[in-house]
């Protein structure tokens, strides 16, 4: 059994380059560029924030991803 981590990124708090007015495009480009890295992720809309699932052991390689794409 694979240990999950959750990220939630509010709305909000989306960098400019984002359409906020399209968060499921937002949560797919977002999943596009995790897998592009190899990073076994889901990402979906869930109301007032992104929602982010990957396997634990990815949290590294994830959170760089995410740092490039100014997310965090």
């Amino acid at each position: 059994m694979t240990a999950i981590t959750t990220i939630r990124i509010d709305h909000d708090a989306l960098p400019h380059q984002f359409d906020r007015s399209r968060p499921d495009a937002v949560a797919e480009a977002i999943e596009a560029a995790l897998r592009e890295d190899g990073i076994a992720a889901e990402t979906s809309d869930v109301i007032s924030h992104i929602k982010i699932e990957l396997p634990t052991t990815q949290l590294a390689a994830a959170s760089a991803v995410l740092a490039d794409l100014q997310l965090i």
